[in-house]
């Protein structure tokens, strides 16, 4: 068992590339991408967006939000009772455009 963990390890460290000591590593998350949407002025902000959904979801628990950057589409998740719902927010307008589960 430890000689195969050993390969595996081996194996995945000879092909995730090295990171440079000092330098940045390369990530584009949902974050990111609507951080770079709002900054060319194509997005409204993220806490706008939170702002107008948030106080329509009483008693649900907000746990995060995806973005699609193709879209400009904001899918914001909630739980409540046990159920998961998601809310798709268009990231232009603010607009809720569709509502699934929960």
């Amino acid at each position: 068992m430890k000689m195969l963990v050993s390969l595996l390890l081996t194996a995945l460290a000879a092909i995730v590339p090295p990171v440079a000591e000092g330098q940045p590593v390369q990530r584009r998350g949902d974050a990111q991408e609507a951080f770079d949407g709002r900054q060319r002025g194509a997005l409204l902000p993220l806490r706008e967006i939170e702002g107008r959904v948030l106080p329509q979801m009483r008693g649900a628990q907000y746990l995060g939000f995806d973005f699609e950057p193709e879209s400009g589409i904001y899918t914001l998740k909630f739980l409540r009772n046990g159920s998961v719902i998601w809310i798709a927010v268009d990231g232009h307008t603010g607009h809720i455009v569709g509502r699934a589960g929960g």
